[in-house]
C-alpha cells in the first residue's frame, strides 16, 4: 500500500540553470541525511515536511518557500501521517552562489506570497513543452528575488526605452524559430534580469508573453487561410498543436478550431 501512495517524477528541463526538477508525493518515506550540489528550492502543495539543517529543527509549510543550500546536510520527513506533496527545483551552484549559503543555512525559510507564486508559475511552465522561454524569464526573477532575500539588496535598474524596443524588434524576428533569453542577451549586450526589467517596464508584459502573443496573432491568420491546426502549429512556433491549443485558447478563448468554426 505504501509504494501505492509514494510518487515520483523527475526530470532534466531545457532550461539553463536548473539541474533537475522533481513533483513528488510520499507518505512513509524519511529522507536520511544527504547534501546536494545543488540549491534546493522547495514548495509543498499539501501537508508539511519536518527536516534538520545545520542541527536545528525546522518546518517545510505550504505557505513557505524553503530553500537549502549546497552541500548542508539536512533529512525529511512527512510531519504527520497524511504526508505530503511537493515540487522541487535544484538550481545550478552558479545562480545564487557560495556565499549566501551561510546565510540560507540561517533562514531556510521565505515567506514571500509573490515568489511563491512566481515558483509555481515555473512549475507549470517546465511542464510545458515549447515554454522554454517563459521557464527561462520566471528563473530569472526568481532569482532576483531570492537574491534579494538573502542579502536584502536590490538593485533598480533606471527605465530603458530602446533596450525594450531592440528586444521587440529581435523577438518579432523569431517569432517562428523562437529565441532563448540568453542568446537575447548575448546578442544585445544584457544581462537577462536587465531585458526583462527593461521590456515589462515599456510594454506592461514579460518578453515570453509578448512572443506568445504573436505567435498566437499569427496562428489566428493562418487558420482564417484554411490551413489545418496542426501546420499553424509549426508555421507559427509553437511546440505542437497542443501547445497551440493551450495558448490559443488562455489568450482568445476558444480553441482553434472553433475559432475558425463559430461554434460555441
Amino acid at each position: 500500500m505504501a509504494a501505492e501512495r509514494e510518487l515520483v517524477k523527475a526530470w532534466r528541463p531545457a532550461v539553463s540553470g536548473i539541474a533537475e526538477v522533481l513533483h513528488a508525493r510520499f507518505t512513509e518515506h524519511a529522507y536520511p541525511m544527504h547534501v546536494h550540489d545543488s540549491w534546493t528550492v522547495l514548495i509543498i502543495d499539501d501537508g508539511a515536511v519536518r527536516y534538520d539543517l545545520d542541527r536545528h529543527e525546522h518546518a517545510a509549510l505550504s505557505k513557505l518557500v524553503t530553500l537549502l543550500p549546497p552541500y548542508v546536510p539536512h533529512n525529511g520527513r512527512a510531519a504527520d501521517a497524511h504526508g505530503f506533496r511537493k515540487r522541487v527545483l535544484y538550481l545550478d551552484r552558479a545562480e545564487l552562489g557560495e556565499e549566501l549559503i551561510g546565510p540560507a543555512v540561517d533562514h531556510p525559510a521565505v515567506v514571500d506570497p509573490e515568489l511563491r507564486r512566481s515558483i509555481d508559475r515555473l512549475h507549470g511552465a517546465l511542464i510545458s513543452p515549447g515554454d522554454e522561454m517563459e521557464a527561462e524569464s520566471r528563473l530569472v526573477l526568481i532569482r532576483e528575488r531570492l537574491l534579494h532575500h538573502l542579502s536584502r539588496v536590490r538593485c533598480d535598474d533606471p527605465p530603458d526605452p530602446r533596450l525594450a524596443r531592440r528586444l521587440r524588434e529581435l523577438l518579432d524576428s523569431r517569432v517562428r524559430d523562437g529565441i532563448s533569453l540568453d542568446e537575447a542577451a548575448r546578442l544585445l549586450g544584457r544581462h537577462p534580469t536587465h531585458l526583462i526589467r527593461a521590456f515589462s517596464r515599456e510594454f506592461a508584459m514579460a518578453p515570453h508573453q509578448y512572443l506568445i502573443s504573436r505567435r498566437v496573432d499569427r496562428a489566428r491568420h493562418l487558420l482564417l487561410q484554411g490551413l489545418p491546426a496542426s501546420t499553424v502549429a509549426v508555421e507559427a512556433g509553437f511546440y505542437d498543436q497542443p501547445h497551440l491549443t493551450r495558448h490559443f485558447k488562455r489568450i482568445l478563448g476558444v480553441s482553434p478550431a472553433r475559432y475558425v468554426t463559430g461554434r460555441t
